[in-house]
């Protein structure tokens, strides 16, 4: 049935990652028929009820497909792994902490600066053959990645962090190749490496970033491009370290072909500096958007690199949408001009309601990560039953199956809308959620 390959792994989220690999790789065709469950438990010695958890995780990620008693198969396309599917929906009177949305209160007016930058536009439209990149939205934007330390380079600006991630992979790599991603790391980046035909390698990470073991032995072992956030990674917080930074540029500079990828996914809400990587191997790209500060609709980010990959990106964009929107670009350089976002005031709020929550979270015994940005990550045994619940007890927080390739389990909190009195009910309510079950007996 399965040809030269054999599926191995003892718990679920390794069978699951056993098989995943082998679609990226090759080593399972579309289409394949996969083992009956029972029979893959009997060929690994694990129980039926784990091989049935991994087939039901590769079939949220959307890698296989069950067709009832015709069995579980490979997609015939399994490029899409829709992880933003396995999400809680918050029924009336539950709060909602899984979203991962900036908190409205700290988001800027727009009014005025779209209002400014449409009377720019009546005065002087953008027509074709005008650059793509606004030129005071250029001066702006580099005037801020030099003061962050961020290589010189040329711009481009796309529409929001992921489009860019997609455009720069797609510069360099081709279906099959390997790149290394954060795990437990962005879920829609995780889909995106699939989607495309790529094979993600997962790099374990602590609370000062990537880990420089796990990133040598993803490139060693053939990765050709790495995703790294230097803060606020989602969904942990992570942030990197000069000392962290260090390490890492030693071990790409031991590969400098690697592309590199950069996602400043805290900037304008973090009171952590950047150490930025870029400029350690011979393509590299650094992005930078406005959705956490400026509010996700904006839908714009700046991209800086080498030469070769921002050239490539801004021609695929012109072979496409050609631009983004002139009006969106003058609106957010609108806003950098008047201050719009105070920074500093932003990342001291968001910090002390994640502090606050992790504090409380240690008081209790409970572990959690949240070093900066909007989301603290905490470790648990069965996130079913920890999400289940706190759904009774009236709070709904993000699975870590969203994020997770090979990371063991954990639940995400949003904290953006926390206020000073919901800490210690919310505290309370998942260290009682964290705590084992007792098992049951029958007499």
């Amino acid at each position: 049935m399965l040809g030269e390959y054999r599926i191995a792994g003892r718990r679920a989220s390794e069978i699951a990652a056993s098989i995943e690999r082998a679609v990226g790789d090759g080593g399972l065709d579309p289409g394949q028929l996969l083992p009956p469950m029972r029979e893959l438990a009997a060929t690994l010695g694990v129980n039926a009820n784990t091989v049935a958890a991994a087939y039901r995780t590769l079939r949220e990620r959307g890698v296989i497909e069950t067709a009832g008693r015709r069995g579980s198969r490979v997609r015939p396309r399994p490029a899409s792994t829709p992880r933003n599917a396995i999400r809680v929906e918050a029924p009336p009177g539950v709060r909602d902490l899984g979203g991962g949305n900036p908190d409205r209160a700290l988001l800027p007016p727009l009014r005025e600066a779209f209002a400014a930058a449409a009377a720019r536009h009546d005065e002087a439209p953008v027509l074709y053959g005008q650059g793509p990149v606004d030129p005071e939205f250029a001066r702006l934007a580099r005037a801020a990645l030099d003061a962050d330390g961020v290589p010189a380079g040329p711009l481009a600006v796309t529409s929001g962090a992921l489009d860019a991630i997609e455009r720069v992979l797609g510069a360099h790599l081709r279906a099959g190749d390997r790149v290394a991603v954060e795990d437990p790391g962005w879920g829609s980046l995780l889909d995106l490496v699939t989607a495309l035909g790529f094979t993600a390698v997962p790099l374990g990470l602590d609370d000062e970033g990537p880990l420089p073991d796990d990133l040598e032995r993803a490139l060693a072992g053939g990765a050709r491009a790495a995703v790294i956030t230097d803060r606020a990674q989602n969904p942990t917080g992570a942030a990197v370290t000069a000392g962290r930074a260090a390490a890492l540029r030693e071990v790409l500079a031991r590969y400098p072909d690697t592309l590199l990828v950069e996602d400043d996914h805290g900037h304008a809400i973090v009171e952590q500096e950047l150490h930025a990587l870029g400029g350690t191997t011979e393509h590299w790209a650094f992005v930078r958007s406005t959705a956490k500060a400026y509010g996700p609709d904006l839908r714009v980010a700046v991209v800086t690199g080498d030469t070769v990959t921002v050239d490539r990106v801004l021609g695929r964009l012109g072979l496409g949408p050609g631009w983004v929107s002139h009006i969106l670009q003058q609106t957010v350089a609108g806003l950098w001009r008047s201050a719009a976002v105070d920074p500093a005031a932003v990342a001291r709020a968001y910090g002390a309601r994640r502090q606050a929550l992790v504090d409380a979270l240690a008081r209790r015994g409970v572990a959690s990560h949240g070093r900066s940005g909007m989301n603290v990550w905490i470790p648990v045994a069965d996130e079913t039953g920890v999400v289940t619940r706190l759904l009774g007890a009236g709070w709904a927080v993000a699975p870590g199956a969203r994020f997770r390739l090979a990371a063991p389990p954990g639940v995400r909190v949003t904290v953006s809308t926390l206020t000073p009195e919901d800490i210690e009910p919310l505290a309370a309510a998942l260290a009682e959620a964290c705590r084992p079950v007792p098992a049951r007996t029958y007499g």
